[in-house]
């Protein structure tokens, strides 16, 4: 398979098949493809994959597609302004991601719920507590809201972050949260009572306009009747 991401700032990637090959995506996720694509929806494994995926954000179901008879098209938008991030995930390298990143990948890949070890980060971290896993081979394509900011995490290397800011991390990076300290920044710092902490080694991606912050920078101008 060979892609090319495009537009800004709500892109597209668009990826292009050789007969045969097939592609997974969301419920809904399909927004162009060529005619010989053919269609077909599952559970993407067992039920308890299914109600993982719920979970973590996304539809119970997928939507595989494939080429058939030959060459094909299909592509994926965006639903927010932002970046799409594609990451090669290999047996070796498997990445965690923030809910509801996914757009679309490669047939070997697996997508599944992930858990913060700590009960700490699951209990403070807000909605860092259930993620999404991606493991297996092949390419896979996740959404980032606004711009991505890559860091390279050393050994014990430690990044404070808002916990909105996360969008994807390797596996090998652990995840703590740690509360702000003095009272008064607690209560009048407008930044909540926890941070999320990202500790090294490992690479991670950070976006830089979550959802909620949009929401609220809009909601000022939207009229309610």
């Amino acid at each position: 398979m060979k892609y090319e991401i495009k537009g800004a700032p709500m892109p597209v990637v668009i990826m292009n098949l050789e007969g045969g090959e097939q592609v997974k995506c969301q419920q809904g996720g399909m927004s162009w493809m060529s005619p010989n694509m053919k269609m077909s929806t599952n559970a993407g494994g067992s039920v308890g994959k299914a109600f993982g995926r719920m979970f973590s954000g996304e539809s119970m179901f997928q939507n595989v597609y494939t080429s058939e008879g030959g060459p094909g098209l299909f592509a994926v938008c965006s639903s927010l302004p932002g970046e799409i991030l594609p990451i090669q995930i290999t047996p070796t390298h498997t990445i965690v991601a923030q809910k509801t990143a996914f757009l679309a990948s490669e047939m070997g890949v697996n997508m599944s719920v992930h858990f913060q070890k700590k009960a700490s980060a699951g209990f403070f971290g807000g909605e860092g507590f259930i993620l999404q896993k991606f493991s297996g081979a092949g390419m896979v394509f996740l959404e980032i809201d606004g711009s991505v900011i890559e860091y390279n995490l050393a050994p014990g290397q430690r990044l404070v972050i808002d916990t909105g800011n996360f969008g994807a991390m390797e596996d090998t990076v652990q995840v703590s949260v740690e509360a702000v300290k003095g009272v008064g920044n607690a209560l009048f710092g407008g930044e909540g009572f926890f941070n999320t902490v990202l500790t090294g080694p490992g690479k991670v991606w950070l976006q830089t306009m979550p959802k909620n912050v949009l929401a609220n920078a809009v909601a000022p101008f939207i009229a309610t009747k």
